[in-house]
């Protein structure tokens, strides 16, 4: 592993799943869970916002137990329990009593999760084209998570992500296919969702009643245009938070963070300095 990389940083052992983590800044705690496309790790998620967000506080983002530069070994069952365990490991590896969250899509269903299981250790809650309620998968979804390693299915898969295809050209294709065949990467992400991969929707979601009763603060995220997560997964969220705000952005996809970094960043960090 080339130490060199900007997605490696710091090293911790978190939920018994020895852990690579960013942790940026100063001030109340933030815990930034990303997505689950091939290849991902917390930086290639969040690199453009985390030095904005480390403005005014702690940033710290883990790549997740199968993901990016944490420990991959083959007695894991990727499941919630796995990757909340870290979360929560990792908060308290850290001495942190409580953070606000804020989860990318497969991570806003861990988020969800968390703040479920161990309300106490949540503050705030942003949620951002996040899985977590049901929905039949989509055909983006579908192919982002039988991805098969090449530069050409990598390249088809990014058109589902961004709504400006610019952002989503041959050289980011490149990187993200260069990171998705890293050794044991691929074996970690194919072992997560096998085919037929409607059921990993379905272990994703967090009961109705679950979510209903959650008392934190929470910003909800999508883009109008996402074709990986849709829109009605944020309006069903928006609709069962009681202490819920929505913000669609248009001309936008499943990578907000990306394709409106700024008004991201903004947005989050108001949100959380509130």
């Amino acid at each position: 592993m080339s130490t060199t990389s900007p997605e490696v940083a710091n090293s911790i052992v978190a939920g018994g799943v020895r852990t690579n983590y960013h942790d940026l800044g100063s001030g109340f705690p933030v815990l930034m869970i990303h997505g689950s496309g091939p290849g991902v790790s917390a930086w290639a998620n969040w690199r453009l916002v985390m030095p904005e967000l480390a403005k005014r506080a702690r940033v710290i983002a883990p790549d997740m137990a199968g993901f990016g530069f944490s420990e991959r070994r083959d007695d894991f069952k990727y499941d919630m329990d796995l990757w909340v365990g870290q979360a929560v490991g990792l908060l308290d590896a850290l001495g942190i009593a409580q953070a606000d969250v804020v989860g990318n899509s497969f991570g806003g269903a861990l988020a969800l999760a968390l703040a479920i299981r161990h309300p106490q250790r949540v503050r705030r809650l942003v949620l951002m084209g996040s899985v977590g309620v049901p929905f039949p998968i989509t055909e983006g979804l579908d192919a982002v998570w039988g991805y098969t390693p090449s530069f050409e299915n990598m390249r088809r898969i990014m058109d589902y992500f961004a709504f400006d295809r610019s952002l989503v050209n041959d050289e980011v294709a490149k990187l993200r296919y260069a990171a998705s065949i890293q050794p044991g990467f691929q074996e970690s992400f194919a072992a997560m969702f096998p085919a037929p991969r409607q059921r990993w929707v379905d272990a994703m979601t967090s009961r109705e009643e679950d979510i209903r009763a959650l008392p934190h603060e929470t910003l909800i995220i999508h883009g109008r245009e996402d074709q990986v997560i849709p829109l009605s997964t944020s309006l069903t969220l928006a609709q069962w938070i009681d202490r819920a705000q929505l913000h669609v952005f248009g001309r936008c996809g499943h990578w907000t963070q990306i394709e409106h970094a700024g008004r991201f960043a903004r947005l989050v960090g108001d949100f959380l300095a509130e």
